[in-house]
């Protein structure tokens, strides 16, 4: 293996964190896993991965996380901002409170967090931004439109950032998972049946949350170590790809929306809310 590499991945009390975190501990890397739910992280001190408790929402649980990292390290290799989650419902009845919200996890969160490290980082003269995006950066979901802003806002601040720091050595990757077998399907099925409840959606709403739900529970996704190999792929490589997408109806799905007119990509969406599974 290359020189081991001192990383801070956000996210990782589960799914696509905590085996992105597992992988790149076993391959010899200094790991630094955060969130908030710490006794979730517990398992991954077997592979000597340092567990940290953090919230990207607050300010103080940031710095001091990074600064623990630095003060033990003295440097931070790679950032990987994993951490977000997704509230689906109409634009019109996700209350905006809780589209801030959303909006302060995926993209603010990451935002500071990048901030606070990047001076380590040119200081030391390099690093690795490396953040999780998805597909619904590049394609619109139907009834996931708050969500749908929060990745698109990834992927422009991604790119502006791989721009900005290309003369410091830094490099900025961004990942992009298809459809992937963890809890954040069920949870975004949740939230959408709320937020439609007593509304003009709550029938569709209803419907097309029991489709999400249904989809997470059959074969048609990838499990989230694909996605975490092409996370450490991302960490690992010399010259790293400025977007690794991956996983299930990622590429087919992108391609689509692309040369799809309008009309039919919207038309395709809508009818998933009328589609019956049992």
């Amino acid at each position: 293996m290359k020189q081991a590499k001192v990383i801070l991945i956000t996210g990782a009390s589960s799914g696509i964190g905590f085996d992105a975190a597992k992988i790149l501990a076993q391959q010899g890397h200094k790991v630094y896993a955060a969130a908030r739910r710490v006794e979730l992280m517990e398992p991954l001190k077997v592979d000597g991965v340092q567990v940290l408790g953090m919230d990207v929402t607050d300010e103080a649980s940031m710095q001091q996380g990074v600064e623990a990292v630095i003060q033990a390290e003295g440097r931070i290799d790679v950032l990987i901002n994993n951490a977000g989650y997704g509230f689906f419902g109409a634009i019109e009845t996700v209350p905006l409170e809780e589209a801030r919200r959303q909006v302060e996890v995926n993209v603010f969160g990451l935002a500071r967090l990048t901030q606070l490290v990047l001076p380590h980082m040119r200081k030391q003269g390099s690093g690795r931004i490396v953040n999780t995006s998805s597909i619904a950066g590049k394609m619109v979901i139907y009834m996931g439109g708050w969500y749908n802003v929060t990745k698109y806002s990834v992927e422009a601040f991604s790119d502006a950032l791989r721009m900005e720091m290309k003369p410091y050595g830094i490099d900025v990757v961004m990942i992009e998972p298809g459809a992937i077998k963890t809890n954040w399907g069920p949870i975004a099925a949740k939230h959408l049946k709320e937020s439609s409840a007593g509304t003009a959606y709550e029938v569709v709403g209803t419907q097309w949350a029991n489709n999400i739900d249904w989809f997470y529970k059959t074969n048609m996704l990838s499990k989230p170590m694909v996605i975490a190999k092409a996370i450490s792929r991302a960490v690992n490589s010399r010259h790293p790809k400025s977007r690794y997408c991956i996983g299930r109806f990622s590429i087919v799905g992108r391609i689509a929306h692309t040369l799809m007119p309008a009309r039919w990509w919207d038309a395709m969406m809508r009818q998933g809310g009328k589609i019956k599974t049992k």
